[in-house]
């Protein structure tokens, strides 16, 4: 399945740059780099596009989860995982871009798994399954509602985030192509089932004329005979 390729290379830019921004230290390596302090910003593009570290401690847009939800969140994400896995697989042979829609929702998925699986012990903060997702893109546009929050900026997001945005966007759009072309595929199965209806009993009647044919030729003869 080479569309787990795009899998793989979302989730190692996803991890890499939310290293990065957190920083991270490996004493047994000799391995330090520090980070971005919580709440840093940089301006990329002036105040529309900035860099600003922040950990989400729940679900998507900052909606906080209690402890017994949190670890529900985590291992349904593994569950979700190991199904879309499962269903790239089945589906391999089936339209590119659907499965290509299948492997960034995939991406973003493991990417915020990890976050929230093993950050939690890597950064010494909390035990498995309830860490912090890494978030640091912050980008102006328009205020909205959602959940009953009103946001003057989009709410901080990361590369997984984007992945699973743009995978569901893409499943939305060919999802009706897809559609329409299962639908005509059974036209043309169905218009072909009733031509070879229509061609056997076309040469079933042949058949039965020539057979038909050769018994009223047999009679005549018969009685020419008599």
């Amino acid at each position: 399945m080479r569309v787990l390729y795009i899998t793989f290379i979302v989730f190692y830019f996803d991890q890499l740059t939310k290293l990065v921004v957190k920083g991270f230290s490996i004493p047994f390596l000799n391995l330090e780099f520090r980070g971005m302090h919580y709440g840093q910003s940089y301006d990329v593009i002036g105040s529309f596009f900035r860099i600003t570290f922040v950990e989400n401690p729940g679900m998507a847009f900052g909606i906080g989860v209690n402890d017994e939800a949190k670890l529900f969140l985590s291992l349904f994400s593994i569950a979700a995982s190991v199904g879309i896995l499962f269903y790239l697989y089945k589906m391999r042979e089936e339209n590119l871009i659907f499965r290509i829609s299948l492997a960034l929702i995939l991406a973003g998925a493991l990417g915020n798994l990890v976050d929230r699986t093993f950050y939690g012990v890597f950064y010494g903060y909390a035990p498995l399954f309830y860490g912090k997702v890494v978030d640091f893109f912050n980008v102006d546009f328009f205020d909205f509602t959602i959940f009953g929050r009103t946001y003057e900026r989009w709410p901080i997001f990361n590369i997984a985030d984007a992945s699973v945005t743009i995978g569901v966007i893409i499943l939305l759009l060919v999802h009706r192509k897809i559609d329409d072309e299962n639908t005509e595929d059974e036209t043309e199965d169905s218009g072909s089932d009733d031509e070879k209806l229509i061609v056997g009993l076309q040469n079933n009647k042949e058949e039965t004329d020539k057979i038909g044919g050769k018994n009223d030729e047999t009679d005549i003869r018969k009685e020419i005979q008599v």
